[in-house]
């Protein structure tokens, strides 16, 4: 049989099994593009087997008849009554009126419709099935309409409409996708490795779409991955989230439960954790793993456990097999092939049976095994690493599932730079011919040695780079996951996962990373973890404005002090002061003021003079900072404790009036300027008006302490202004109203008498 004659098997094979007209239809425009001869033969093939179906059938038919008519007691049967039948084509539901039925799953019926208004076009439409409608099913089926209302990505079918019947059994409308099975399509095609690998990864595009929407699929199969031709070019397109999985917010308003021991999805590509009972603890790595057997099919043609095998001894033994049996690597799988298994195999690929062996055995086979792992820690965190991994592989680049020995490494180098190593076998060739023949070719040789040291060296170098870059891919990776992590409020699981790296390189996007884990865990009152946050973020907010590095500092610096942390605190203020001093900066009232929240050295009071200086001439140079209510008046509160700890306690107690006497009161501001005016008062021996201070003073912050602190506004002031009007309420506190003291100033408001609250 030649290869053309057991093509068209395989082609006849394939489209008789389609029952279905529409996908029947669909497979043979894919498989037999550009080749209408193929085609037409196909067809003709088609139509004698539906002809000698249909003789068949009218003689079984007759000769059924002739032998009840034929019977003197015909035996009666019970009434079972008239059994459920789903809508009738023809039939109009909303403006879709159905054309013809295409599809039946477990608990839905798809059918395809014609819309005429407001525009015309074919959809498809799901309706719930009679007699599925219990709450339970319906629940389901408004998932999958929410899940993929959600979608918007060019290889996840659309949705375009949602509704219910008169009997109130919801229905929604999506794109029809005229395709066929993405297994079948490149079977039917004979595609090579790098054209399944490349339909592969857009597949793992669209479903990292759906996870960065909070939804897991659950039931990645060959049959929920069409492939359809757009102007020519094959785009897969992944249908059915009827099973999918929310991770974040709710799909639905019904009770969507899965039953103790219930199985959801397919069992040949179910993960172990999705197998294993209820599939209460699944995430988006159970897609990652079905995404693996996807793969294993595309490059075998076998899925790893054989689905008859799987089930031939029942759940509890099929469960076991997917917790603990170890599949084959794809090379290894395909050398079990025998006889016509082996010749199918190799013609689907194009390819012959040993060239592809080796061709899979590597990198491809690290990467399946990879997405396969039995604990789901050690897959793909994401389907986009999956993508990117293969991407490597196909650029003959180092791909993360192999650990990159010296000679894997070398190998890759050579296939990126195969005429610079063709050249210099070239040059080496050329020297050894030439060491026998004249003197002059053995300068050529030195000069060789010396190029071949250099590209030796250049080597190295590029192994480093390539080391480098797969760091920082993997920590951009898990930048971009743990931001994911906090748009979702996971901010315990964020935070373990950016301790698995070290982010050391400036970054805008890990410096919003631990500021926001900064932020959540001072206003937890866990200073220990806030201070840690904060202390990596001075370290990578290279890349912000003035506005945002100044402020990261007045972050920190209360977090240091509430963790009781005198040294650490001590080294802060001095690398705050070395980085700002030296420009005219529009912030650095803030680094004076963070620098002084507790008693400085005449060293540290020194070096901050330019910065306080550069704060006091900006009332005078800068009319736009006098017009700036808001900012003059954090500015005065800076200057007023720089003269404090100057020991200029009349000019610390004008700075802080002319803060007070501004219009635009923000609270923490006014508290804290009342405070470093009753320890000025004090100071100069008004012990009157310095306990009327401090009483005001403690009775506002007091109040905003009884209750849990926030994260705050620039117009309200932000939690970390309030913590440094605590701090200083404390020193003044001690100042003023000392233990043993008769004043009768009531003692500190619970919430504000401690740093580890």
């Amino acid at each position: 049989m030649n290869a053309e004659t057991q093509r068209e098997e395989v082609l006849f094979d394939s489209a008789r099994n389609l029952k279905d007209p529409l996908q029947r239809q669909a497979f043979l425009e894919l498989a037999c593009a550009q080749e209408p001869e193929l085609r037409a033969k196909i067809e003709a093939l088609l139509a004698a087997e539906s002809a000698a179906e249909f003789f068949f059938a009218e003689s079984t038919s007759a000769l059924k008849s002739a032998v009840e008519n034929s019977s003197s007691a015909p035996a009666s049967h019970p009434a079972d009554g008239p059994p459920l039948a789903d809508e009738q084509v023809g039939t109009c539901v909303g403006p879709y009126k159905l054309l013809q039925k295409i599809g039946e799953g477990g608990c839905g019926v798809v059918y395809m419709a014609e819309q005429e208004k407001p525009i015309r076009r074919r959809v498809a439409l799901k309706i719930i099935k009679l007699g599925m409608d219990t709450k339970n099913v319906i629940a389901r089926f408004e998932a999958e309409r929410q899940a993929l209302a959600m979608m918007d990505h060019p290889n996840i079918a659309r949705v375009f409409d949602a509704g219910a019947l008169e009997t109130g059994r919801p229905y929604f409308v999506m794109e029809l996708v005229r395709g066929v099975k993405i297994t079948d399509y490149c079977d039917a095609n004979r595609l090579d490795t790098r054209r399944r690998l490349g339909l592969f990864v857009q597949v793992c595009n669209a479903i990292q779409q759906a996870h960065q929407k909070g939804v897991i699929h659950r039931d990645i199969k060959p049959s929920n991955v069409l492939v359809t031709l757009h102007d020519g070019v094959p785009v897969p397109k992944v249908i059915d989230f009827g099973i999918a999985k929310a991770t974040g917010a709710r799909l639905t308003d019904k009770t969507l439960f899965t039953a103790y021991e219930q199985i959801v999805g397919t069992p040949a590509y179910m993960s172990p954790e999705q197998a294993e009972m209820s599939g209460l603890d699944v995430d988006t790595r159970s897609d990652i793993y079905s995404l693996g057997v996807l793969l294993y099919e595309l490059l075998t043609g076998r899925t790893p456990f054989d689905p008859k095998k799987l089930l031939q001894h029942g759940v509890d033994e099929m469960r076991r097999t997917l917790r603990e049996q170890e599949p084959q690597r794809p090379s290894t799988m395909l050398t079990t092939l025998k006889g016509e298994e082996l010749a199918t195999t190799a013609e689907h690929h194009h390819l012959e049976l040993l060239k592809l062996i080796s061709l899979l055995r590597g990198d491809l086979d690290w990467i399946v095994m990879k997405a396969l792992e039995k604990d789901r820690t050690r897959r793909y965190e994401t389907a986009n690493g999956l993508a990117m991994d293969i991407s490597r592989y196909l650029n003959n680049e180092p791909v993360v599932a192999r650990p990159p020995s010296r000679l894997y490494r070398f190998q890759k180098l050579v296939r990126r730079n195969k005429i610079v190593f063709a050249a210099g076998g070239a040059v080496a060739v050329a020297l050894i011919i030439g060491l026998s023949t004249s003197t002059r070719l053995f300068f050529m040789e030195k000069a060789a040695r010396q190029r071949a040291v250099a590209a030796e060296q250049l080597a190295e170098q590029e192994r480093a780079n390539e080391a480098q870059l797969r760091r920082l891919a993997e920590t951009r990776e898990k930048i971009t996951q743990a931001t994911v992590l906090l748009n979702q409020e996971k901010f315990d699981d964020a935070d373990r996962l950016m301790s698995q790296v070290s982010v050391t390189q400036p970054t805008v996007e890990g410096a919003a990373v631990f500021r926001s884990l900064g932020e959540y865990y001072a206003l937890q009152n866990q200073w220990q973890k806030a201070a840690g946050r904060f202390n990596v973020l001075l370290q990578i907010d290279q890349l912000d404005g003035w506005d945002a590095c100044t402020l990261d500092y007045l972050r920190c610096g209360p977090a240091l002090i509430e963790l009781g942390d005198a040294n650490g605190y001590e080294h802060f203020r001095q690398a705050a002061i070395a980085r700002f001093t030296g420009g005219m900066h529009p912030f650095a009232d803030r680094i004076v003021k963070i620098s002084l929240l507790l008693p400085a050295s005449k060293k540290l009071m020194k070096a901050l003079e330019p910065l306080a200086e550069v704060t006091t001439q900006s009332f005078s140079t800068n009319a736009d900072v006098n017009a700036d209510i808001f900012l003059a008046a954090w500015r005065s509160v800076s200057l007023a404790l720089m003269e404090y700890r100057r020991g200029n306690y009349v000019k610390a107690a004008d700075w802080c009036q002319r803060c007070l006497n501004y219009p635009e009161h923000i609270a923490p501001r006014t508290a804290t300027a009342r405070v470093i005016l009753a320890m000025s008062d004090q100071q100069l021996g008004k012990t009157g008006d310095a306990r009327s201070e401090l009483v005001q003073a403690r009775e506002m912050i007091g109040n905003k302490f009884k209750s849990q602190l926030e994260r705050g506004t620039p117009m309200q002031g932000f939690w970390f202004d309030w913590t440094f009007a605590r701090i200083l309420l404390r020193e003044a506190t001690g100042l003023i109203s000392p233990v043993g003291s008769d004043s009768g100033t009531p003692a500190l408001p619970s919430g504000i008498s401690g740093p580890h609250q």
